[in-house]
C-alpha cells in the first residue's frame, strides 16, 4: 500500500518539475476551452452545426500534423539534447503563442480563425518536442523506488489542473477570450521559471550513433515488446474514435443548451473521475492481472460514453464523462508505469516519442475524426460510433495481445522489458 506521501517533493528538481507540469496542464486546459468555444462561435455565424463542428475537427488536425511529423526527432532530440533546455524553449514559445490567441478576438471572423488555426499549429510543433523531453527527465531527478509514486503525484497533479484549468477557463471566458490566454500565459510563465530554477543532472550526451539508427532502434523496441505495443496502441484506438472533446461546445450549444461555464463543467467531469482514481491508485495501486483491469477499463468507457451520447440532461452527461475519466484513469496509470519500467533508461526519449505519436494520434486526430464523424452522422451519432468501437476494440485486443491481457504483476512487465532489450541489443541498428 502506497501512501500518498510529501516525500516525494524532498527531491528539489521532482518539486520544480512537478509545478511545471501542472502550470502547464492547466494552462493548456484553458486555452483548449476558450479555443473550442470561440472556433465553434465564430464559426456558427456563417455555417451549419455540421460544418462548425467540422471546423473544431480542423483545429485538432493542426495540433496533430506537426506531431507526426516530428515527434521521433524532438524524442531522439530527448536523447541527445538537454532536456531542461528544451522545455525551457518550448514553454516560453507557448507563452507567445498564448499572446497571439489574445489579441485573436480584436480580428474580423475569418482573420481570428487564421490567428487560432496557426498558433494551433505552433502549439503543435511545441508537443512534439516537449512530452519526450519531460519524460526522459523524471527518471533522472527521482530515484527508482519512488518512480511508482513520481508517477502517482503527475497524476493526481495533471487531473487536479485538469479539474480547474477547465472550469477556470469557462468562468474566465465571461470576460472574454482574451482575459483567458492572458491568464494561460501567466501560468506558462511560472511553468518556464519553474524548469529553468531545477537543480537537474547535467545532460550525457549519446555519441557514436546516427539519429536514423537511433530512432529506428526505439521504434523496433516498441515493436517487439508486445506488452508496450499493446498498451499504447490501446489507447490510440479507442480515443481515436471514442473521443468527445472537440465535440462538447456542440453538445454543450446545441445539445444541452448550455453556455460558456456548462463547457468548462463538461471539460472538467472527466478529470474529476479521472482525480478519484488517480487518488485511489496513489494508495492502492494494482498490482495484480493490470491487463484485464486495462481492458476492463476500456469498457466501461465505451459503455459510459454512449450513455453521454444518449444524454440530454446536463447532470447525466457530467457522470457519464466523470465515468469515462475514472476509466482512462485506469487505462493511463497502467500504460505510464509500463513504459517507465519497461524502457531502457537511454532509450526513454525515443520511445516516449513513439508513444506521444500514439497519444498525440489519439487526441488531436482523434478531434479531427470527431469532426469529421459529426459533419456526415451528427454529433449524437459520432459520439454512438465512438462508444461502440471502443467495446468493439477491448474484446479485440484481447485476441490481439494475449501477452497484455495476461500480464499481471508490473515486475513482470519490467523483466519482459529487459529480456526484449537485450534480444534488440543483438539486432542491426
Amino acid at each position: 500500500m502506497l501512501t500518498p506521501s510529501l516525500d516525494i517533493f524532498r527531491h528539489q528538481p521532482y518539486r520544480h518539475y512537478w509545478i511545471m507540469r501542472q502550470s502547464l496542464s492547466a494552462a493548456r486546459q484553458m486555452q483548449a476551452v476558450a479555443i473550442g468555444w470561440q472556433v465553434y462561435d465564430v464559426a456558427r455565424e456563417t455555417r451549419s452545426i455540421e460544418e462548425s463542428a467540422l471546423m473544431l475537427g480542423f483545429v485538432g488536425l493542426a495540433q496533430f500534423a506537426p506531431v507526426f511529423f516530428l515527434s521521433l526527432v524532438g524524442g531522439q532530440a530527448a536523447d541527445r539534447l538537454d532536456r531542461k533546455l528544451i522545455l525551457v524553449v518550448t514553454n516560453l514559445v507557448r507563452v507567445a503563442c498564448a499572446l497571439v490567441l489574445a489579441i485573436s478576438p480584436f480580428y474580423a471572423n475569418e482573420m481570428t480563425l487564421w490567428l487560432v488555426f496557426g498558433a494551433a499549429i505552433l502549439l503543435g510543433v511545441m508537443h512534439a518536442f516537449s512530452p519526450a523531453a519531460a519524460s526522459a527527465l523524471l527518471p533522472r531527478i527521482v530515484p527508482r523506488e519512488d518512480m511508482r509514486q513520481a508517477i502517482a503525484w503527475n497524476s493526481l497533479g495533471f487531473q487536479g489542473a485538469a479539474i480547474g484549468g477547465p472550469a477556470l477557463g469557462g468562468l474566465l471566458y465571461i470576460l472574454g477570450p482574451s482575459t483567458v490566454y492572458l491568464v494561460s500565459a501567466g501560468l506558462l510563465l511560472l511553468a518556464t521559471l519553474a524548469i529553468a530554477t531545477a537543480r537537474t543532472p547535467s545532460h550525457e550526451k549519446i555519441t557514436g550513433q546516427s539519429g536514423w539508427k537511433m530512432t529506428l532502434q526505439g521504434l523496433r523496441y516498441v515493436r517487439d515488446n508486445k506488452i508496450v505495443l499493446g498498451a499504447i496502441s490501446l489507447d490510440l484506438v479507442v480515443v481515436l474514435f471514442g473521443g468527445v472533446t472537440a465535440l462538447l461546445p456542440v453538445f454543450a450549444r446545441d445539445v444541452l443548451m448550455t453556455d460558456t461555464v456548462g463547457l468548462g463543467l463538461l471539460r472538467t467531469a472527466p478529470a474529476v473521475g479521472a482525480a478519484i482514481v488517480a487518488f485511489l491508485l496513489a494508495t492502492r495501486p494494482l498490482t495484480r492481472k493490470i491487463g484485464l483491469w486495462m481492458l476492463g477499463a476500456i469498457a466501461v468507457y465505451g459503455i459510459a460514453m454512449i450513455g453521454f451520447a444518449l444524454s440530454t440532461v446536463l447532470l447525466l452527461s457530467l457522470i457519464a464523462l466523470a465515468i469515462t475519466g475514472a476509466a482512462d484513469m485506469i487505462s493511463v496509470f497502467i500504460r505510464q508505469s509500463i513504459i517507465q519500467l519497461a524502457t531502457p533508461m537511454d532509450m526513454r526519449g525515443r520511445v516516449s516519442s513513439v508513444e506521444f505519436i500514439f497519444i498525440s494520434a489519439s487526441n488531436e486526430l482523434g478531434e479531427f475524426e470527431s469532426g469529421v464523424a459529426a459533419r456526415f452522422l451528427g454529433p449524437i451519432g459520432a459520439v454512438l460510433m465512438g462508444g461502440v468501437l471502443a467495446l468493439v476494440t477491448a474484446a479485440a485486443w484481447f485476441r490481439l495481445f494475449p501477452q497484455l491481457a495476461r500480464t499481471d504483476e508490473l515486475e513482470h512487465v519490467e523483466e519482459h522489458g529487459a529480456d526484449d532489450a537485450d534480444k534488440g541489443a543483438g539486432k542491426p541498428a
